[in-house]
């Protein structure tokens, strides 16, 4: 009950539960060993409750939500999970051996299998502005098949990703980058065996 709580409380301060850990100096290996029956020591209770502004009873599952502050108002939503948050493309896919997951974020996703094939992923550079900027946390579902003209993620000749405007055609496949300064990456015939998607773009989250 705790565990749950207190991601809730974290989906109300629109923060992920990895930063609201680090300011309060706890670590991930703590958040880990939380379960739903396990609450932590009074001390660490203490540092939650100031953060949040509810009660030690309210974090323990004593309190209403109705008997706190309107901040603490709690979601309970089933189909919220907590996702992680990768530093680059091929980290995330395994593509290259770093394989850093530099934050962890709340995502609504309608079911629980499409959640376990949902991954994060930092975005870098500019050659998909205007509709993707560096630092946009792309959420992506992990795929071997997408619409032509979708936005995914291709991996080419076993090594590089990257996130492009996928387009086909009869004999050809182009990754395209919505920044026009950056030429189209064209296959055709056998070269097409060169691409192969990993997963569709679902969500842009920006963070203003």
């Amino acid at each position: 009950m705790f565990k749950k709580i207190f991601v809730d409380l974290c989906i109300k301060k629109n923060e992920a539960p990895t930063s609201v850990l680090k300011k309060l100096g706890l670590t991930n290996a703590t958040y880990s060993k939380w379960t739903e029956t396990s609450i932590p020591r009074e001390t660490t209770l203490k540092k939650i409750s100031d953060y949040f502004g509810v009660s030690i009873e309210y974090l323990k599952g004593e309190e209403k939500a109705s008997e706190q502050q309107p901040n603490a108002i709690v979601l309970n939503n089933e189909n919220i999970y907590i996702i992680p948050v990768y530093e680059t493309v091929s980290a995330g896919f395994g593509a290259i051996p770093e394989n850093n997951i530099i934050d962890y974020t709340p995502v609504y996703i309608h079911s629980k299998s499409e959640a376990e094939n949902t991954i994060c992923i930092k975005a870098k550079g500019d050659s998909m502005e205007p509709e993707i900027f560096d630092g946009d946390i792309l959420q992506v579902y992990k795929t071997e098949s997408i619409n032509s003209d979708s936005i995914g993620i291709a991996l080419v000749d076993g090594e590089d990703a990257y996130v492009k405007k996928i387009v086909y055609g009869y004999g050809w496949i182009e990754l395209r980058s919505l920044n026009s300064k950056y030429q189209t990456m064209r296959f055709e015939k056998e070269e097409t065996l060169r691409v192969r998607i990993l997963g569709q773009v679902k969500k842009i989250i920006r963070n203003v």
